[in-house]
């Protein structure tokens, strides 16, 4: 069985020295012959490819830090008042884009017979490059070939992102048709449904960028992408929705070594022997290292209860305590957070584990990517749970939303993707086969009336629950047009009725104690304190009423441009090639 682990271990076997300009040669110890005039050199080559793929430290987990519903420890770059400038911007790299390039140019002259398959795969790699610079900067140009010093391309002007997505789109063709490896027990090598479920990622976006933001003039074309993201989905085969125990077969997809293949597409795995670990549980629990991500009180109210009725429907919500809203509601949730009955082990010794508010900011601390041993896991990046790349929870939710879009879902198609992805979370009643009739008025007033579609309101809210904390979310609100969330959402947490002492789990002991002023006593030292803070004062938790009321974490101002739907081109570039021009009001 053949896996990718580390793309380096290939490179440094071709001991390949890419660069980030686009006019120099890879170097290479093995010779141009070695490698196109033969399969295995061909299959060497292509896996540095790899590389293009999520880095495993910070993982696809982090992205989501970033998001409208995610509280986190500061303001990134991103999002903080004049950080991001072409100044600080940076990105605008094509070494990879130039390995690939001489890869297929020297493959297409290759007399091996397979060499179709290594020219899709390199296809496919160039296709996800050129996807991940598009959301970036959106205007690129479009190389498809090693350029000399003399070309012009290297000092003109960008393409449209019409035509580079045209060209994204014909690349994941030609590699959906020519890959010939079908399945993989390691869930570790680019396969056909691989690409087909990269395709209703790539093709969802495109739909939902052409349609929502009009300043392009697209949104005629919007309703084709919409079908290639259906048309995708449907191509793929031999994958399901991973299922066991419904308490459990959420979360064990994210702390599993071996991913579970019946639903995972595509993954990393880790290699205690290679040192490739990730950092998942110092990200999520550490207090001192990485953004101490905590999920938002308005992202927990999508949740629905178990009878698969909206909990935002039940009078006196607002107010429910901590205790009581984490029961009876979609088994997801407590896959995802710490609530009542969560228990973690120290050197394997069970231990009662409620919210600790020395690590969330907010109340509701992740668990998803974590593992519940305590060491070596939160003290060191020591992960070697498989990191999830692609899975076909996905692959369903991409294509209700596209068919939600195009207004074509019937019952059965319901049933078969959010129906489906609701009964493995335990869900029941007629949730689970019936398409939605009437607008969740808490999911309307929450995107800002853009969406009216019950249809559409219902598989965003499944969107939102199923993929958190899997990298999705930013580029949801990018595509949607509703980057004013990154700003205006809240980040709130727990309903505290009166400062005081709290019993999180309900297990007689005091886990919290919010206070103003001196630090009381309370009956369990242990217990975390939390000096409930003024409104607006940053670093600092503060309630809704003053001494009552949802936490309110307050990391710093965040702001909104619409400018910054696109990165500036970096400055550097810019003024190595002006005729690249700078994008909007940068």
């Amino acid at each position: 069985m053949k896996k990718i682990i580390l793309s380096v271990v290939s490179v440094a076997v071709l001991s390949l020295a890419t660069s980030c300009r686009l006019d120099e040669v890879p170097v290479s110890t093995a010779t141009k012959e070695a490698v196109f005039t033969s399969e295995s050199g061909m299959e060497l080559y292509t896996n540095s490819f790899y590389g293009i793929l999520p880095n495993t430290d910070t993982g696809v987990f982090q992205i989501d830090d970033d998001s409208d519903l995610v509280a986190r420890n500061g303001v990134s770059t991103y999002l903080a008042p004049n950080a991001l400038s072409p100044v600080t911007s940076g990105g605008w790299s094509w070494g990879d884009l130039r390995n690939i390039n001489y890869f297929i140019q020297n493959a297409e002259q290759s007399n091996v017979s397979s060499k179709n398959n290594y020219i899709a795969l390199a296809r496919f790699f160039r296709a996800l490059f050129y996807f991940n610079k598009v959301k970036q900067f959106g205007d690129l140009p479009w190389i498809d070939k090693p350029l000399d010093i003399t070309d012009d391309k290297l000092y003109g002007k960008r393409d449209s992102r019409t035509l580079i997505m045209d060209k994204i789109l014909e690349d994941l063709n030609f590699a959906a048709e020519n890959i010939t490896l079908k399945s993989d027990p390691s869930s570790t090598r680019i396969t056909k449904n691989v690409v087909l479920a990269y395709k209703t990622r790539i093709c969802l976006y495109e739909a939902s960028w052409r349609k929502y933001h009009d300043e392009y003039g697209q949104q005629g074309s919007a309703a084709k992408w919409y079908q290639e993201v259906v048309a995708a989905a449907d191509k793929i085969t031999g994958h399901t929705l991973h299922q066991s125990a419904p308490e459990r077969s959420y979360r064990e997809l994210f702390i599993t070594k071996t991913p579970y293949t019946d639903e995972t597409i595509l993954a990393v795995t880790m290699d205690a022997n290679l040192q490739v670990f990730s950092s998942a549980n110092r990200r999520f629990i550490s207090p001192t290292y990485g953004n101490r991500p905590s999920l938002t009180r308005d992202f927990i109210k999508m949740y629905l209860n178990i009878d698969g009725t909206a909990y935002t429907d039940m009078p006196g919500y607002e107010t429910q305590q901590f205790q009581q809203e984490v029961k009876n509601r979609d088994l997801r949730l407590k896959q995802t957070i710490r609530s009542g009955d969560y228990k973690r082990t120290e050197n394997g010794v069970p231990v009662i584990a409620p919210p600790n508010f020395t690590q969330t900011v907010t109340g509701y601390q992740p668990i998803k990517w974590s593992y519940d041993e305590r060491f070596p896991y939160d003290d060191e990046s020591r992960n070697d749970n498989a990191h999830i790349i692609m899975r076909f929870a996905e692959v369903l939710l991409n294509k209700a939303e596209a068919m939600a879009e195009l207004g074509t879902m019937t019952s059965a198609d319901w049933a078969s993707t959010i129906g489906a992805i609701r009964k493995r979370a335990g869900i029941t009643g007629s949730t689970l086969t019936s398409l939605p009739t009437k607008a969740d008025p808490y999911l309307y007033n929450y995107y800002k009336g853009k969406f009216t579609n019950p249809v559409l309101l219902e598989v965003l809210r499944e969107r939102a629950v199923e993929m958190i904390f899997e990298g999705l979310r930013p580029d949801d609100l990018r595509r949607w047009k509703l980057g004013e969330l990154f700003q205006n959402s809240k980040t709130n947490g727990i309903y505290i009725p009166a400062l005081g002492e709290y019993d999180l789990n309900e297990d007689g002991i005091i886990d919290v104690v919010f206070y103003q002023g001196t630090k009381p006593v309370s009956s369990n030292p242990k217990a975390a304190f939390v000096n409930i803070g003024a409104p607006n004062e940053i670093g600092k938790i503060s309630l809704t009423n003053g001494t009552s009321g949802e936490l309110i974490w307050n990391a710093g101002v965040r702001q909104w441009l619409d400018k910054k739907y696109l990165y500036p081109i970096p400055a550097s570039d810019l003024e190595r090639n002006p005729n690249l021009g700078q994008n909007p009001g940068w």
